[in-house]
């Protein structure tokens, strides 16, 4: 098991960044809130999850280890695997989703494209045990963009599913909320725009 990777980011794309680490490249899946907080050159430490299958080798980044035991635990829920995982760590930072989880709040789970409410009843039933009570601090570090937030708002919405269409509808929808900050933060604008886009 690979618990992080320490290294100088080589490359940044729209689901996945290249970390150097002893010469070699890894490739990590990360949500956009996780790749946000990246440049390339510069050094990161960024949390893995590594998903073994019969033909491949995945790993899966994030900003800290409170959001990598959630994505590991949500994934002992029935019919959850690494990508709704992921999306849900996406839309729900983890004190959001231990909070759906623990009051039963089937609204707020399936804003998560991929889960519907027999998805959201199910995660409940089967982890609201083990998921643990919110904390009232936050983990990790903010994760401060500037204008580059549209594209990497965008780029996530793609990477979800959505079409390029609606994801550029969206942007444009919550672009006055990060009119009202000059380092607005890519992840609560990538919740607004799924909330947007959840009411269409």
């Amino acid at each position: 098991m690979i618990a992080f990777v320490r290294g100088p980011v080589a490359a940044i794309g729209v689901d996945s960044a290249v970390v150097e680490v002893g010469g070699i490249g890894l490739q990590v899946y990360c949500d956009p809130g996780t790749l946000a907080g990246l440049r390339p050159g510069q050094e990161a430490r960024i949390a893995t999850s590594m998903v073994v299958r019969e033909d491949s080798l995945t790993l899966y980044g994030f900003a800290d280890d409170d959001a990598k035991n959630l994505f590991e635990l949500l994934q002992t829920a029935s019919g959850v695997g690494p990508r709704l995982a992921q999306a849900a760590l996406a839309v729900l930072s983890p004190d959001q989703l231990r909070q759906a989880v623990a009051t039963e709040d089937l609204a707020v789970l399936v804003k998560v494209p991929g889960i519907g409410k027999k998805g959201a009843q199910r995660i409940v039933l089967e982890l609201k045990d083990k998921i643990g009570a919110p904390s009232k601090t936050v983990t990790g570090r903010p994760l401060q963009v500037q204008e580059a937030w549209r594209e990497q708002v965008h780029a996530g919405l793609v990477g979800l599913g959505w079409s390029a269409r609606d994801a550029e509808d969206a942007v444009t929808a919550v672009s006055p909320l990060a009119a009202e900050n000059p380092n607005p933060s890519v992840p609560d604008l990538l919740r607004a725009a799924l909330r947007v886009l959840s009411k269409a």
